[in-house]
Order: C-alpha cells, then sequence, then structure tokens
C-alpha cells in the first residue's frame, strides 16, 4: 500500500500578513531603488550639464509660486499673532513669533509641497512616459545607466534646490509680516527686528534648511521610482503621477515629524541671533 505523499510546496504567509504585503514589497523596492541612486551618484559619469537643466526646472521655475506663497504666509502669519495676543503683547511677540514659525516648520514644509505639486508630478509624468514607450529600455540597450542618467540629476537637482526655495520662502515670508504688523497694524519696526535677533538662532534657520533639503531629495526620489516603474500605457503614467504626489505628501509630514523629534530631543539654552 503506498504511502500519502506530502506536499514540497512552502506554507504561504499567513492571512493576517495578507494586507501588508503589497506595502512591504514596495517599501523593499524603494529602498533597493534608494541604495542604487544614491550609489550612482558616485560613479561617473557625472552629467553636470543635465544636473543645471533640472536645477533651472526646479529652483528657477518655482521661483514665483514660492516667492508668492511666501508672501501670503507671512501676512497671515502675523495678522494671527497680532489678533491671538492682542496688539500691545504682539509689539514684543510678532516677529520672533513668526520666523521661528517660518524657519522651522512652514519654510521647509511649503516649499516641498509646491516641490511634490509641480517637481514631483513632472518627473513621475517624464520618467512613466519615457518608460511604457521604451526609452528606458533603449537607454539600457545603448549601455547608459538609466539610474545615473536620469534619476541622479533630478534627485541632486532637488537636494540643492530645496534649501535654496525655502531660503526665499522665508525671507519673503518674513517681508510680508514685517509689512502688515509695521505698516498695517502700526507696530514698532525696531521692536520687530529686535525681537527676532534675541530669540531666533542660526541653529533654527539651519535645522529648517536641512530638513528642507532631506525632503526635497525624498520627494523626487519617490516620483522618480514612480515614474521609473510605470506600466500599462497611457493610464499606468496617469496612475503613477497620482501615486507620486500621494506618496510625496505623505512622506513630508512623516520627515517633518521624525526630522523635528531627531532636531529639538536635546535643548539648548537659546541665545537668539545676536550671540
Amino acid at each position: 500500500m503506498a504511502e500519502p505523499t506530502t506536499s514540497s510546496h512552502p506554507a504561504g504567509p499567513p492571512e493576517w500578513m495578507k494586507p501588508f504585503r503589497a506595502p512591504l514589497e514596495m517599501l523593499g523596492e524603494l529602498s533597493l531603488f534608494f541604495a542604487q541612486s544614491v550609489a550612482a551618484v558616485f560613479r561617473p559619469p557625472y552629467r553636470i550639464g543635465l544636473l543645471f537643466s533640472q536645477l533651472e526646472f526646479m529652483a528657477y521655475g518655482s521661483l514665483f509660486v514660492v516667492g508668492l506663497t511666501g508672501l501670503f504666509t507671512g501676512m497671515v502669519l502675523a495678522l494671527q499673532t497680532v489678533y491671538a495676543f492682542g496688539l500691545f503683547n504682539a509689539q514684543s511677540l510678532v516677529g520672533a513669533t513668526v520666523e521661528l514659525s517660518l524657519a522651522r516648520e512652514l519654510a521647509p514644509v511649503f516649499t516641498c509641497i509646491v516641490l511634490v505639486a509641480r517637481v514631483g508630478s513632472a518627473v513621475a509624468t517624464e520618467l512613466g512616459t519615457m518608460r511604457v514607450t521604451e526609452q528606458i529600455d533603449a537607454l539600457e540597450t545603448m549601455a547608459v545607466d538609466p539610474i545615473n542618467y536620469l534619476v541622479v540629476p533630478r534627485i541632486v537637482a532637488a537636494l540643492i534646490a530645496a534649501p535654496v526655495l525655502a531660503m526665499l520662502f522665508n525671507t519673503i515670508a518674513m517681508t510680508g509680516a514685517y509689512g502688515v504688523a509695521v505698516f498695517l497694524k502700526d507696530l514698532s519696526p525696531g521692536t520687530f527686528l529686535n525681537r527676532i535677533q534675541y530669540l531666533v538662532e542660526v541653529k533654527d534657520i539651519t535645522d529648517g534648511l536641512g530638513k528642507s533639503a532631506v525632503i526635497g531629495f525624498v520627494v523626487t526620489l519617490i516620483a522618480a521610482f514612480r515614474g521609473y516603474r510605470a506600466e500599462g500605457g497611457a493610464r499606468g503614467v496617469g496612475i503613477a503621477t497620482t501615486q507620486a504626489v500621494v506618496g510625496g505628501l505623505v512622506a513630508i509630514f512623516a520627515i517633518d515629524y521624525v526630522y523635528t523629534a531627531i532636531t529639538l530631543s536635546n535643548p539648548q539654552p537659546r541665545g537668539g541671533l545676536g550671540g
């Protein structure tokens, strides 16, 4: 009598893990893509011309939108501070409050939201179109590394452009706040500027710039990953673009929390810009 045979196939994952399978696979693929992209940054050839072309698109092309957003953000913050604390208290609070909010939080976050909307969608659409029309396959056929040629100039440009745009946002927002506080609400210009010098530190500004660089790099990498892996024709490109924008927005707020928690984990006595 023959003995019953046992199946040699390994057991599948348990039922409770199935909802997590797709996100974990995507995270693993993104991590691998991140490692390949970072390695390609240091591998020749170094495509300086493509880098400057992307800098022109990301930095110069975003100046107007970032500046206009910063102007209205600073004006709104100044008004909110005046109405929240009253005119007398706002004399000594509005400048420092606005600058701290902008430097640490709003400038990097709002700047990178603009980057996701304008740059991330464009990167995902462009690379996705190249993927579904087999242009990336053609680069591989010609022995050109697609990641080095297409992805590296974009992520390096975002790493440079994001803090520059965040500083522009910060400067224009403070100009708008100064105009509202001094010319519309008759606050003292000397007090406005003096409290900034007394309460705001260089570290507040550098932390915001570092945060914007990290976020800009990550959201552009996500957009490039989605576009690079697009499939399914025009519909697939649209899906990849949507995923790039949504993923970029989620990444902004997740990185914002983690970066802020790390930088504020060891608070130091505040000395202000003046010393």
